[in-house]
């Protein structure tokens, strides 16, 4: 796709691989004035709101709008397409629409959502999160970033007033439908030979950051029993969470940060983010139930202390059926799949009408450098989306 190719080599990651894009870094502001620039090229009027997530409107803003887009943020060394093809679609399908001389009845939006990976300050789809009220401004405000600069902080150098930040009834209250459009994250569509497919459902999913203490120490001198080293039941929390990931469930350790961090330094601190996901709340909770409870337990053991907390949690999401079906009239016999990963569509879907539509991921790999789609599958998106939008709007 043309539009994603103007993207390429900014946020490139020459330690990781793929792209480092976080929100209202230098990389990340560089894609949100990329897409100021597209919009305004077509036509539309860009706005920033409160949680600084972008607007780009076709028409007059007002209610019962139909609003499509997704993210431009990235994990650490993420793929290309995980959010940006969303974006580029969107405006793709407006270019689509302009050329058959549709003119939309209901105002029609794109829309970029702020901090949709939590790569930066933790917490994922930080900016439909505030914009709904599923997370308190004051919690996200001292969010803090690796460096230590806090979510108000950066906000602020973004040209965002942290005391307007949280909950926008008037903006939600504007959405009569939001359909976002993403790279399939898994490997479904290949071998049913579909370049398309609807979302059906989310699964639950949540984060949480186990917070090993030790007693920090010098590797060449500390005799091996006298040690309180919170490396040891960090290590075994991670065998524990792949223990427990059984019967459809998810866990992962995607993160361990030892303090201070030196070859030759007993830790005196580990951090740990777990990442659990299932098909049912129930079982999501049991495996990091398990997880927690062998973590105390290995903690104990090495004479550590662990302190547990929650950063996230999302129960399972269903998409709306009224809307799902009227996509599926649209586009036809086409797939519809449940999913494990988040979407601000996710978190949108508990207060309007909210769809998603995949495109085909050959290599089902997500996350990382490998993720791909081909021209001719992100084209037959931007077709599908077109025509969806056609039927909301027209």
């Amino acid at each position: 796709m043309t539009l994603l190719r103007d993207l390429e080599g900014v946020g490139a990651d020459r330690f990781r691989g793929g792209y480092s894009r976080h929100v209202f870094t230098a990389p990340e502001l560089e894609l949100r004035a990329w897409f100021t620039e597209q919009a305004q090229r077509r036509g539309l009027d860009v706005e920033q709101d409160r949680n600084g997530n972008l607007w780009a409107w076709w028409g007059r803003p007002g209610p019962d709008a139909v609003v499509t887009g997704s993210h431009l943020d990235s994990v650490p060394g993420g793929g290309a397409f995980d959010g940006p093809l969303g974006v580029a679609s969107a405006l793709a399908a407006v270019d689509r629409l302009r050329a058959q001389g549709f003119r939309p009845r209901r105002p029609l939006a794109v829309v970029v959502f702020a901090e949709e990976e939590g790569g930066r300050f933790g917490v994922a789809c930080l900016g439909s999160r505030l914009l709904t009220g599923a997370i308190a401004p004051e919690r996200a405000l001292t969010l803090t970033d690796a460096d230590g600069v806090t979510f108000a902080e950066a906000a602020r150098r973004a040209g965002i007033d942290p005391a307007r930040v949280g909950p926008d009834p008037d903006r939600l209250g504007m959405i009569g439908a939001f359909v976002e459009l993403h790279v399939e994250q898994g490997r479904a569509l290949e071998p049913l030979g579909q370049p398309v497919a609807i979302g059906s459902t989310i699964d639950p999913h949540g984060r949480w950051r186990l917070s090993f203490v030790g007693r920090g120490d010098h590797a060449g001198t500390a005799l091996m029993g006298d040690r309180r080293d919170p490396m040891v039941p960090a290590a075994r929390t991670v065998l524990a969470a792949r223990s427990a990931a059984r019967a459809g469930t998810r866990a992962t350790v995607g993160r361990l940060v030892p303090v201070p961090g030196g070859t030759n330094v007993i830790a005196r601190r580990v951090d740990l983010w777990l990442d659990a996901r299932s098909a049912s709340e129930p079982s999501t909770r049991e495996a990091v139930d398990e997880v927690i409870s062998a973590a105390r337990l290995a903690a104990a053991e090495e004479g550590c202390e662990v302190e547990v907390r929650e950063e996230s949690f999302s129960g399972e999401v269903t998409f709306d059926a009224e809307l799902r079906e009227r996509i599926q009239r649209v586009l036809g016999e086409v797939p519809v799949l449940p999913t494990g990963a988040g979407h601000d569509a996710g978190v949108l879907a508990a207060h309007v009408p909210a769809g998603m539509l995949y495109v085909r991921n050959p290599t089902g790999v997500s996350h990382a450098p490998e993720e791909f789609a081909t021209d001719e599958d992100c084209a037959a998106g931007v077709e599908s989306l077109a025509a969806v939008l056609e039927e909301l709007a027209g």
